[in-house]
């Protein structure tokens, strides 16, 4: 029924693109807003509906929080188990798939806790913690703090002591620090991608399954906000998993790269 509700919306908005959904307020991730993917995405839609999208880039935790409370229409956000929650509880409907790309480590070129040689994600944090290297966390609550915490839980550590650096940032700005203390961060392969040519850091281990990182869209629910821009919400859920969406997101390239691959079409 949901997905039958969704297309129906989505049909009604390519057909009538004069349909009136005013301002809409997002709360999505730094990462998508760092990499660049926003300002290639929004205007599009922005001008096809006459519709004003404002951004809040936050991290994930943050972004949920807004929706709880009703200060945004609609979330775009990459923590799975956050999101669930999120609409288990109420506060959001209709979740989509909207794209995915993966979870890096970064760390100085001459990488000196040997993270290269590590076969997966929580022995590369071993070596890391072993080593005491310098590592920049967010600290932040956002969908890659999630994930650096359910990294460091694998390898059974509990990270502490002055080698360990909670910066409370966004990921643009904690990949900055972490490459001014040539030190180790977890980043989204987007943001790093958008930022590799101002930074030394270097992609020092990816590529296991646990470092997967899915995007997900959730408009938050009327029945809880009435207040809230459901309209709105929907029209540009429809828009992001849309055809001429997920183009936008699939021709999103930095130096030949994708930095999402979209998954709402099958």
């Amino acid at each position: 029924m949901k997905k039958f509700l969704l297309s129906l919306l989505a049909l009604i908005l390519f057909i009538s693109p004069t349909l009136a959904i005013d301002v809409i307020k997002l709360a999505t991730t730094t990462s998508t807003d760092n990499s660049g993917l926003l300002a290639k995405l929004l205007p599009p839609f922005e001008s096809r509906y006459g519709a004003r999208v404002d951004v809040i880039a936050v991290g994930t935790g943050k972004a949920i929080k807004l929706g709880e409370n009703g200060d945004v229409d609609v979330v775009l956000v990459h923590a799975r188990t956050a999101e669930d929650k999120f609409v288990a509880n109420g506060f959001g409907i209709n979740r989509r798939d909207v794209m995915y790309n993966d979870f890096v480590i970064l760390g100085p070129q001459n990488d000196p806790a040997g993270v290269r040689s590590a076969k997966t994600a929580a022995e590369a944090l071993e070596k890391i913690a072993t080593k005491k290297a310098v590592f920049i966390s967010r600290g932040d609550d956002s969908g890659t703090d999630k994930k650096e915490k359910e990294l460091w839980q694998a390898a059974n550590i509990t990270p502490s002591g002055s080698w360990y650096n909670a910066v409370g940032q966004g990921m643009g700005a904690t990949m900055q620090i972490a490459n001014e203390k040539q030190s180790y961060t977890l980043a989204d392969r987007a943001t790093y991608l958008a930022y590799m040519n101002k930074i030394d850091s270097k992609i020092v281990f990816a590529g296991e399954d646990s470092l997967f990182n899915p995007y997900g869209v959730i408009a938050v629910n009327p029945a809880r906000h009435k207040k809230s821009n459901y309209m709105g919400a929907m029209a540009l859920i429809a828009w992001l998993t849309s055809v001429d969406g997920q183009k936008i997101i699939k021709d999103f390239q930095i130096n030949s790269q994708p930095l999402f691959i979209p998954v709402a079409i099958k």
